[in-house]
């Protein structure tokens, strides 16, 4: 049953009107997400400004027992922001200011609706920039809360990795801040730790200080040619194992290059590939490609391109960058399923092999891709959500998948999150600690009004 009358009436005495909504348009663009999951409305869409507009909205919540999910600018890919128990979505995209840089400790302070893109804008002021780049341009909040990563985690880390303190309002209304400013501490739990990734069911981010990077003195793209998915991955092996200093080492297999080519109406060789992109000083980068490039043909690459022009290098990167889009602006009438696994490097050439056969086994139409440096890797399938037989079986190959990971040592996501898309597997990987995070989310949200249904199964 939805919110009252009296209850919106009650919530816009808390908060100015322009802030709280119930349109139509604005319930629906809150009922989803880009995943193929169901769409549910949320009751009402409220804007907070500050952090104690948010509190405010806590404290109402949860004297009245009312579900909480938080909303960036849904972007996620597992269902995390769908309010499927109604309630409140907590938009905030108006906590979008960055409140401090400070260069001289690499750090900045910001609220929690910034946009990836918006930070670097402004970081790049000062001479450095943000590099976790998940491929959307998502709000920080929300990628702090999935500990989001993607394609620059093989040089620079996750999310995880770039939290020095939160600001965190509770369910109850109360904040918190979970750390400091400092490099290290060896002060108590690591709080902050535990909320980067809590998915908006612990708590809601009001404020993020993360650690920030020196623009490099040289960047340098490079796109190698294979003629299997097994002797790419091995080329990924040898390079990393050389300690060459790779920012980015992507794969994509032979259909994504199809896809990408009638998408783009480019003539990229269709077969596996991957993208490389190198930092660092001009000196040291020049002996770094050549290197990569010997280990490359090594292994039998066919072509071997590089660019340092930042055009040039863009236009390198086409494939990966627009392969998500190629394939839903070339399916009318679909849903776009990407799958998110992550194995040991060891195993990784076995699983993307698995992968595609997978694919082509369940009879679906996808291509493999993925963050080879770190053993993440992704399938992506176009499906009809309303056809049941095609919807059965992307669920049957992220099943496939799953498995496959938990069998050699992996994680069932590698970036993306839980949601409710991989609810269904923490039992079977985290076993008895499934029950201690059962624990801490009783303890901080007693009542269950944040983000619920999520991470855990009802």
């Amino acid at each position: 049953m939805g919110m009252s009358a009296a209850l919106l009436e009650e919530l816009k005495k808390i908060l100015p009107g322009d802030q709280v909504s119930i349109n139509p348009t604005v319930l629906d663009q809150h009922s989803k997400d880009e995943s193929y999951h169901t769409p549910h409305f949320p009751d009402v869409v409220v804007f907070p400004k500050n952090e104690e507009d948010v509190s405010r909205i806590m404290k109402f919540a949860s004297e009245r027992e009312i579900p909480v999910t938080p909303f960036g600018v849904g972007s996620s890919l597992e269902g995390h922001v769908i309010p499927y128990h109604g309630g409140i979505s907590l938009d905030f995209q108006l906590m979008n200011q960055i409140l401090e840089v400070r260069p001289e400790d690499f750090l900045v302070r910001i609220q929690p609706g910034v946009t990836r893109t918006q930070l670097n804008k402004e970081l790049k002021k000062y001479g450095l920039f943000f590099p976790v780049d998940p491929g959307a341009d998502a709000t920080i909040g929300g990628m702090a809360a999935t500990n989001a990563s993607g394609t620059t985690s093989v040089r620079y880390g996750v999310m995880r990795d770039q939290v020095r303190d939160l600001k965190v309002v509770l369910a109850d209304g109360s904040i918190i801040h979970t750390g400091s400013m400092t490099v290290k501490s060896s002060s108590g739990y690591s709080l902050s730790g535990l909320f980067v990734g809590s998915e908006g069911t612990l708590g809601a981010f009001v404020e993020l200080t993360l650690r920030v990077y020196g623009i490099p003195e040289a960047i340098t793209a490079a796109r190698a040619v294979f003629p299997s998915i097994e002797t790419a991955v091995s080329a990924v092996a040898d390079i990393m194992s050389a300690g060459i200093q790779m920012a980015r080492i992507e794969l994509v297999d032979a259909r994504s290059v199809q896809q990408v080519n009638l998408y783009n109406n480019t003539d990229f060789p269709v077969k596996p590939t991957l993208f490389m992109e190198f930092h660092g000083s001009e000196a040291g980068m020049r002996y770094d490609v050549e290197f990569a490039e010997k280990l490359a043909f090594d292994n039998q690459c066919e072509e071997f391109l590089f660019e340092t022009d930042s055009k040039a290098r863009n236009r390198l990167w086409e494939v990966r960058h627009n392969l998500a889009y190629a394939f839903v602006h070339k399916s009318p009438g679909k849903k776009m399923m990407v799958t998110d696994v992550v194995v040991p490097m060891s195993e990784l050439g076995g699983a993307v092999h698995d992968a595609r056969k997978a694919i082509d086994e369940i009879g679906l139409d996808g291509a493999v891709l993925g963050h080879v440096g770190d053993g993440n890797y992704h399938t992506i399938v176009m499906i009809d959500p309303n056809n049941k037989e095609e919807l059965e079986k992307a669920k049957k190959l992220n099943a496939h998948l799953v498995d496959y990971a938990h069998s050699r040592g992996g994680s069932c996501t590698g970036e993306h999150g839980v949601g409710v898309g991989k609810a269904i597997y923490q039992q079977k990987e985290h076993g008895e600690a499934l029950n201690v995070m059962k624990l801490i989310k009783n303890v901080l949200d007693p009542k269950g009004i944040l983000n619920p249904g999520k991470i855990f199964m009802d």
